[in-house]
Order: structure tokens, then C-alpha cells, then sequence
């Protein structure tokens, strides 16, 4: 019987099996952020562990509330800095460098196929793009990776998710892994890897596959997983070029991570996009999705457009291919945040922002602040957001705030009519 990527993986990280379904492994890559890491550096102060395994495969990053709001989120930013300075921790991006984690770590090329990743954020999953294990854990399992360099987990079974079919002009990632999640349920894939497939995924760029793999834990999956190949080589290449004497090695290298033909799944979706219409969310679940247009006419007072999931230089592109020569609608706050500071500099370069500011929006540094309604976007109570970002869990940009997820046009075609609107309209 053949083997799926996660099992791979798995088989060729494993430490240890102390009891029978747990499987220690060891760790490539242990990303931190200044949110909950710092409660994991404590606890290893407090008992006298104050130690890295290796302080080349650490990653930090100050991004949550960047620059710091108040006297809390700067002592959570100092902790962080203390630490990767005490340990000289070389891949560490403080404040004029730092970008949303789950963009900058893999812009850096610091995320390969076939590797292991954990980090104390939920949305880890964005990484299983580049055909990885990555998920998000608790404080306990951080600090025993920033310590031994390894993680405990139940071996997870697979979902395969077959995307088939051409996308229709106007639907994008975005409303494609919304969908998934509609079709899946929040619960559906809990304790098991998502893995993306078919020809849409195929002709996905990186940047898109990262949109599906990011949204992979809305739907209960510990990660989200796509099958490296020459769009992988072609993202990566920079990174890798003293390692490998072409392209076409890396790809056989790689080629290895993918799924057997013959691998077993618990579950496989089979869903043809040729029909897809934009999607959007309504209520507090992110399962809670309809096509945008039984949304439409809906007001909003915010239009959020950034994120792990949306704030890379495609998105942007597809936005501002919908406000060029557009002023957005005087009841509407619009925020974009680019995702990192090359992203920024790419889309300044582009004439992107200047686009942007032209419409009316406000643009800010990379940061997460506004997603988790900590900083630079928070909602009042009774707000409603049309956002690009990955969860519209009750109050998640603000005490009593709405949030209604959806894709970078349409969050653009919202901005400029004030109200949800499909952008195939304008």
C-alpha cells in the first residue's frame, strides 16, 4: 500500500513511538511570534531551561501588534527580543524588517517539501503549500521544540480534496477554499492533513496554494498539504540554487514528499470549480458560506484587505484590478496591510498602493493586529467587516463586531458600493 505525504513525512522525522499512536519527531523548523512565545521562553526561564536546540532552525518574529499599542504588547515584543538576542538567534525580524508570519517565513525561503514545522499559531497549516508537515500547537509542545527540537503527535489520517475543472474568471483562491469549508464543516476534518489536489491546484501559484493551506484549520485539519512540483521549484529556486545542479534535480528530490498513487484516504472530495461563484461567509463559523450573491446589498462600515491568508502581492494585484480609477463609498473605512515589507516595496513599485490610497483607503505597515482585533482595524460594537482574512468567529475584530470573510475583489467591489457586492457586477 502506498503512502500519502503526511505519512512520509512522518516515517522518515520519527524519534520515538513511547506508546502505540504517538509519534515523536523531530522538528525542522520552530517559528515563533512575540504572542505566544514569550509564555513559553518564561516557563523555560522558570525552570532553569533557558536553552535552544538549534538556534538556526528557530524563526521569530515580532508581528501581532507591531509596532507595539501599549506597555503589555511592548513587554511581549521585549521578551522575544531579549531572547533571540540572547540566544543570537540569526533569522529574527524586529520592527523595520518583521512582515504576518505565515507570509515572511515562507518569502524568506525558509519553508522546503518534506519538512517538519510547528509554531504557536493556528494557522501554522499555511506552510503544507510547499508540500511540509506544519501545524500549530500549544505552549507546552512549543517550548519542547524550542528546547529538544521535537513534537509529539498522533499520526493523522488524510482527506483528499480533488479540485477539478477551470476557474471561472472572477473566482479566485479564496472562494475556492471557502467553499471546501462549507462542504467539510468546521468539525469535518479534525485530526486529519487536508490535502488539495487536481488540476486547479496544479495551476495555482504558490501564493494561491498558501490561501487554501491557510484556511486548512477552519475546518478542523491539523494542516493543509499540496504536492510540491515545478511551481515549488520555481518559488524556491533562489533560495536552493547552490544545492541542487538544476531545477529539474530539485524536482525529482521533491518528487519523493509527493502522495502514492495507490495511498489510502478516509475521505476524498471531489469538487469541479467550473461552476464556482464568488463566496462569501455570513454568521460566526467559517462553514457558514454562500455564493456572495445571496449576500449582496449587505451594508458594511469596514473593508479590511491584508492577512496570512490575503496579503500577498497576488491579492493585491486582484484588488487593486478592481479599485483602479474607483473611490470607495464615503460610509466605508478602507485598511489594506500589505503582508510584508517586500510585498509593500512590490506594490509600491507597481503603482499598487498609489492605486490604493487613490480609492480612499488607508494603508498601513505589515501587521496582523487587525485580524484578531488587537491593533490598526479594530471593530466598535455593531460593526460589520468585509475582511480577507481567515475566521469570522463572533467578536474576533472587536467585542460585538460581524466579520464576513471573502476574497480580495470582492472585499474591493464591497469598498466601493458600501455594501456586499460581487465584482463581476462592476
Amino acid at each position: 500500500m502506498g503512502k500519502t505525504l503526511a505519512e512520509k513525512i512522518f516515517d522518515s522525522h520519527l524519534r520515538d513511538e513511547p506508546f502505540p499512536g504517538t509519534k515523536v519527531l523531530n522538528i525542522d523548523r520552530v517559528l515563533c511570534h512575540e504572542i505566544t512565545t514569550p509564555v513559553a521562553i518564561a516557563d523555560l526561564v522558570w525552570r532553569d531551561k533557558d536553552r535552544v536546540f538549534d538556534r538556526t532552525r528557530i524563526k521569530a518574529v515580532i508581528d501581532h501588534v507591531t509596532p507595539a499599542k501599549d506597555s503589555k504588547t511592548a513587554t511581549q515584543a521585549k521578551m522575544l527580543r531579549d531572547w533571540a538576542r540572547r540566544h543570537d538567534i540569526p533569522d529574527f525580524f524586529d520592527v523595520g524588517h518583521n512582515g504576518v508570519c505565515h507570509a515572511l517565513f515562507p518569502e524568506k525561503g525558509f519553508i522546503h517539501p518534506g519538512h517538519t514545522v510547528i509554531m504557536g499559531d493556528s494557522h501554522t497549516c499555511t506552510h503544507g503549500a510547499f508540500g511540509a508537515f506544519a501545524a500549530g500547537v500549544g505552549t507546552t509542545d512549543l517550548e519542547v521544540g524550542i528546547l529538544k527540537g521535537v513534537c509529539a503527535f498522533r499520526e493523522p489520517a488524510t482527506i483528499r480534496v480533488n479540485l477539478d475543472g477551470v476557474l471561472p474568471n472572477g473566482v479566485f483562491a479564496k472562494d475556492v477554499i471557502l467553499y471546501v469549508i462549507s462542504r467539510l464543516g468546521v468539525n469535518g476534518a479534525t485530526d486529519k492533513v487536508i490535502e488539495f489536489r487536481g488540476a486547479v491546484v496544479d495551476q495555482m501559484s504558490m501564493e494561491g496554494r498558501m490561501t487554501l493551506c491557510n484556511m486548512a484549520i477552519e475546518a478542523g485539519g491539523t494542516s493543509g498539504v499540496c504536492m510540491p512540483d515545478q511551481v515549488t521549484v520555481d518559488y524556491l529556486w533562489p533560495f536552493i540554487n547552490s544545492e541542487f545542479s538544476s531545477k529539474e534535480a530539485a524536482l525529482a528530490e521533491f518528487s519523493q514528499w509527493c502522495s502514492d498513487e495507490d495511498a489510502r484516504y478516509v475521505e476524498v472530495l471531489d469538487i469541479d470549480v467550473s461552476t464556482l461563484v464568488p463566496q462569501v461567509t455570513y454568521g460566526y463559523k467559517p462553514d457558514c458560506v454562500k455564493p456572495v450573491s445571496e449576500m449582496a446589498g449587505t451594508p458594511v462600515d469596514q473593508v479590511y484587505i491584508g492577512t496570512c491568508t490575503n496579503g500577498r502581492i497576488e491579492d493585491l494585484r486582484q484588488a487593486a484590478e478592481v479599485l483602479r480609477g474607483r473611490q470607495i463609498a464615503k460610509t466605508v473605512r478602507g485598511i489594506v496591510s500589505p503582508a510584508t515589507p517586500k510585498i509593500f516595496n512590490d506594490a509600491l513599485a507597481e503603482g499598487i498602493i498609489q492605486v490604493f490610497m487613490d480609492a480612499g483607503f488607508c494603508v498601513t505597515n505589515p501587521t496582523c493586529g487587525a485580524c484578531l482585533g488587537m491593533s490598526n482595524g479594530v471593530l466598535a460594537e455593531g460593526e460589520v467587516c468585509a475582511s480577507t482574512s481567515n475566521r469570522n468567529f463572533n467578536g474576533r475584530m472587536g467585542k460585538g463586531g460581524m466579520v464576513h470573510l471573502m476574497s480580495p475583489a470582492t472585499a474591493a467591489a464591497t469598498a466601493l458600493t458600501g455594501v456586499i457586492t460581487d465584482a463581476r457586477t462592476l
